[in-house]
């Protein structure tokens, strides 16, 4: 795939980036208590003396950080698991904020979705070992796995924005103090869909511009004739 290389590294490269960004999905709050899909801004009147008050909203759960209700203002987070209620969380903690059934059910439900983030991750980590083979077979392989990711990470960012979006649009619409603004886990899930989706066309173009150069090299050597090349024999006076 010497011919395609350059077009090759680059496919190679975006999966390795698709990978990276999912894995800053996957560790949001409550792994990591600063990386949110989602983080709301709080009233005020509830900060502590050193740090402004906020939810963050992540894969697995949510951290509520730097409010007086909690002692000496440190972060409290929920347990990672699988699904939660996000609706309920804003609820308590942000004033004059009111969420009809539809919406909380609709929230909790989509939380669930979030389960495919890691799956998305280990099906990017997948095509891109494939990707490294850099054979035909491979880069084949690669691209398939790689549109799997893409639809399994547009599944998935399509839940996050429609759950997320209720939270927000509720949130900036009760005129109370707060805020609710993207978090950056929100935005490498996007990116990381751009990536698959541009690595799957560019592997498998290199995967048909291999296949291509490979047959046109046969029909070549297949024309030449026999013995083509070859130092002419001397013929001898005698």
């Amino acid at each position: 795939m010497r011919q395609t290389g350059f077009f090759h590294h680059i496919g190679t490269f975006l999966l390795f980036s698709a990978t990276v960004l999912l894995i800053i999905t996957d560790i949001s709050a409550p792994v990591v208590n600063g990386i949110s899909m989602l983080r709301v801004d709080l009233n005020a009147r509830q900060t502590s003396s050193n740090n402004f008050p906020s939810l963050t909203f992540g894969t697995f759960g949510y951290c509520v950080r730097h409010t007086t209700s909690l002692s000496s203002g440190q972060d409290s987070c929920s347990q990672s698991r699988v699904g939660y209620n996000p609706a309920l969380v804003v609820e308590q903690n942000v004033q004059n904020v009111d969420f009809s059934d539809a919406s909380t059910d609709t929230t909790k439900a989509l939380t669930r979705v979030m389960i495919l983030h890691p799956i998305a991750t280990g099906l990017a980590f997948i095509a891109f070992l494939l990707a490294l083979g850099a054979g035909v077979v491979g880069s084949l392989l690669a691209s398939l796995v790689s549109l799997l990711t893409f639809i399994v990470t547009l599944i998935a960012l399509i839940c996050d924005f429609v759950a997320f979006g209720i939270i927000k649009h509720e949130v900036n619409n009760a005129n109370n103090g707060s805020r609710a603004e993207w978090g950056a886990a929100s935005w490498t899930i996007l990116v990381s869909a751009i990536c698959s989706f541009l690595a799957t066309f560019i592997v498998f173009f290199t995967c048909c511009s291999a296949r291509l150069h490979r047959r046109r090299e046969g029909r070549v050597a297949k024309d030449v004739p026999d013995g083509y090349g070859a130092p002419r024999r001397r013929r001898r006076w005698w």
